[in-house]
């Protein structure tokens, strides 16, 4: 099977004619994309369908919430297409374009707009990071690298490989779960992850399940042949209101994660993007249904860590009282906020680090002026492997 895309709501035979009328609007707003192959996992005659939210506009985005770039992502650019955020990780846009347009997605900008922050030369970004020896990890992502031409993304790869001091290629993707096919069809792809995935120079796919009925027999299928060629798959969804809300449901996709090899690696609170109102979960409620989900998971499911991706870092919510919420920067832009521990005021109604305002107390695990950024490249060196502070592979 060849999934065929389609971009104009016309050609989905499952929404009538009024609502598709009603739809129009949102779609010459915030873009719409699938394939066949994902729109016949819709149960249609299901209006809350979790699959259907996921992929079909709604109304409610046009409400004004959000801006576009609430992670501050500008912040970071440092060549055409690379944004370098954490010390040992550089990110590429190689992509404008998904196998399908999440309607959540906190970088719609690229849809909306001309893309100009993807630059489809990567010879720029591609000398920043051989200029910077402490990037050990490249992240590729887009849009979606899995969208773009084997023999492209070859090419990227075979790059980043000749730069010594990358030891990890990370691709972020959801084709896994749109289009498995892309994955299932393609050779050429399977052996580009083998010749290049090899002993200490790993590729991981960093994939995006977010509804364990994306799992199908097909999608395990993808994920199992790229296991087989050597590549590490890990999972990583926002908490998303009406897909995976339910503890129950969380539950499920992380353990079923977890049957098939995949490391749930974290579950993200859905950033304040525009139009992303009417899939926003408050950060106290997604910290219980995180731990909800987690509570009823063997101990390789609860691996997976909640965390908010601000413009400062990797915050993670780390517990809840009555009155306090506890934060820990996993990683951060500024390395001696790495570890950093705070614990603020509980607000139920807060979306969004930056509704937290009463600061009750904090600690660091470190000082900052004996954080020692050659020290640290030392320690690697040492051990011969990348990790972060928290000892996995990071991502931005």
């Amino acid at each position: 099977m060849n999934p065929t895309y389609v971009s104009s709501l016309d050609k989905v035979a499952g929404i009538g004619e009024e609502e598709r009328a009603r739809l129009a609007r949102v779609a010459d707003v915030f873009a719409f994309r699938s394939n066949d192959y994902y729109l016949s996992l819709i149960d249609w005659e299901d209006t809350k369908d979790p699959i259907r939210r996921l992929i079909v506009p709604t109304p409610e985005e046009l409400e004004p919430w959000g801006r576009l770039d609430p992670s501050s992502e500008h912040l970071y650019t440092r060549a055409p297409g690379l944004q370098h955020k954490y010390r040992e990780t550089a990110l590429l846009l190689v992509s404008d374009l998904c196998g399908g347009l999440c309607r959540y997605c906190f970088r719609k900008r690229l849809f909306i707009e001309d893309a100009r922050e993807v630059n489809r030369d990567v010879s720029e970004g591609l000398a920043y990071i051989r200029d910077h020896p402490e990037i050990t990890n490249v992240l590729l992502t887009g849009g979606d690298p899995l969208v773009l031409d084997t023999g492209r993304l070859r090419d990227i790869i075979a790059r980043l490989r000749e730069i010594e001091h990358v030891r990890i290629i990370r691709i972020g993707t959801k084709m896994p779960a749109y289009d498995p096919y892309r994955i299932i069809n393609d050779p050429a792809l399977l052996d580009m992850i083998r010749e290049y995935s090899l002993g200490e120079k790993s590729i991981y796919i960093m994939a995006q399940f977010s509804h364990p009925r994306e799992l199908t027999d097909v999608a395990c299928r993808g994920v199992a042949l790229l296991q087989d060629a050597g590549a590490v798959v890990m999972n990583q969804t926002p908490l998303i209101r009406g897909i995976n809300d339910d503890p129950a449901v969380l539950s499920r996709l992380l353990g079923r994660l977890s049957f098939i090899g995949v490391n749930p690696y974290y579950v993200f609170q859905c950033r304040p993007t525009t139009g992303n109102r009417p899939f926003a979960v408050p950060v106290e409620e997604s910290y219980r249904i995180f731990e909800q989900a987690r509570a009823t998971c063997s101990g390789l499911s609860k691996q997976a860590r909640f965390v908010m991706s601000h413009a400062t870092g990797k915050i993670e919510v780390v517990g809840k009282t009555d009155g306090f919420t506890f934060f820990k920067y996993n990683q951060a832009a500024d390395p001696a906020d790495i570890g950093r521990f705070m614990v603020y005021k509980s607000n139920p109604e807060a979306y969004w680090f930056d509704d937290y305002t009463e600061l009750v107390d904090e600690g660091r695990i470190w000082e900052s002026d004996r954080f020692d950024g050659d020290s640290a490249d030392a320690g690697i060196a040492e051990c011969g492997t990348d990790v972060e502070a928290d000892g996995s592979p990071g991502i931005l």
